[in-house]
């Protein structure tokens, strides 16, 4: 059973919007690891969370009824303009609690082991103290901004700055101006799923298609 992350109250943003170039195009998220698919692995994740947004071509039914899903503009225009459309969710929703200083998980459903991954990054939250969130690293020292804990007022400011567009801008320097802490996290926990090997190496089963296209391929995410 999935534990509820240890962040007290939080909202999270899930990132299933990409074009899977290196796996033919497909759903990735619909891939089954183990008994669960990667979409629901990533939302099993952030169980507990107060409000939960899915961006994405995803349609609701999905994903459970509580999980908001949305779609950055244009589609296919990236992380940063996927993770401002999840940041326009969580600030239309309203309310109070959107606009206190509440802690935000960001992740990207492509990971095979996305609650063990969060736990180490959750137990870091009390090094955060004035910073603008925490966020993952792998053992060659990248940073990875698509597993990290951020505070939605640093998100919203950096959201006004770039008027909610964000088409063609990288993530990474979205996120510029924001302070984070480097959590540093063992790779094997940040295992992802971008091509067939990477699949085949999981156990993940592929489509046939994807399968035969694979070997020499030159696309690149």
């Amino acid at each position: 059973m999935t534990a509820p992350l240890a962040l007290g109250r939080f909202d999270a943003i899930l990132l299933a919007g990409g074009r899977s170039a290196r796996l033919g195009r497909i759903d990735k998220t619909a891939l089954r690891y183990g008994d669960s698919t990667l979409l629901a692995l990533a939302a099993g994740a952030v169980a507990g969370a107060a409000r939960i947004v899915l961006v994405g071509p995803q349609a609701a039914a999905d994903v459970a009824t509580d999980v908001l899903v949305v779609r950055e503009h244009p589609p296919f225009s990236g992380p940063a303009a996927a993770l401002l459309a999840g940041v326009a969710a969580l600030t239309a929703a309203g309310g109070a609690h959107g606009d206190c200083d509440t802690l935000v998980v960001v992740l990207a459903c492509d990971l095979v082991t996305p609650e063990a991954a969060l736990g180490v990054l959750a137990a870091a939250i009390p090094t955060m103290h004035g910073a603008d969130g925490v966020m993952a690293v792998d053992d060659d020292g990248r940073g990875q901004p698509l597993l990290a804990v951020y505070r939605l007022t640093s998100l919203r400011a950096i959201a006004r700055d770039t008027d909610g567009a964000a088409a063609g801008l990288s993530l990474r320097r979205l996120l510029e101006p924001l302070e984070l802490v480097e959590v540093p996290i063992a790779s094997a926990l940040l295992a992802d799923v971008d091509t067939a090997e990477e699949a085949s190496h999981h156990g993940i089963d592929l489509p046939g298609a994807v399968k035969a296209a694979e070997p020499g391929s030159t696309a690149h995410r």
